[in-house]
């Protein structure tokens, strides 16, 4: 019975560890295109930063686990992953193309800026998370 229960462990290694990659991969990516340091400013106790990356890790996440869960093949899943990083990226874009002072607000630490990226992120998270069901 326990050998049945683990029959699917490799799988579930193996989606797990890719998730980690596109995670890891997203992570990087996002504080790459952003001008400032979030982890620095998260280290010096900036909320703001916390709350914008927090979200954008948030809203990367929930269509990750959509395409885990929908995917036909690790492939297929991994293919979705990197749509839900673009999507991602493209909305941080898109929130700084409507807030310039974005930019200048995060390392200030104005918390409602911070709120209002990660929400962003998580709303559109959410959003291609539902797009994903097939």
């Amino acid at each position: 019975m326990l050998f049945q229960s683990l029959a699917g462990l490799p799988s579930f290694l193996a989606y797990f560890a890719v998730a980690i990659i596109l995670l890891t991969l997203f992570g990087m990516a996002y504080i790459f295109i952003t001008p400032y340091r979030e982890i620095h400013l998260i280290r010096e106790g900036n909320l703001a930063a916390a709350l914008g990356l927090g979200g954008a890790l948030l809203g990367f996440v929930l269509p990750l686990a959509s395409a885990i869960a929908h995917s036909v093949s690790l492939l297929d899943m991994a293919v979705w992953g990197l749509i839900a990083l673009l999507v991602q990226l493209l909305v941080y874009r898109v929130a700084c193309g409507l807030m310039p002072e974005l930019v200048r607000d995060i390392p200030a630490g104005k918390v409602a800026t911070g709120v209002f990226v990660g929400s962003l992120s998580v709303v559109t998270g959410i959003l291609n998370a539902a797009c994903m069901t097939y």
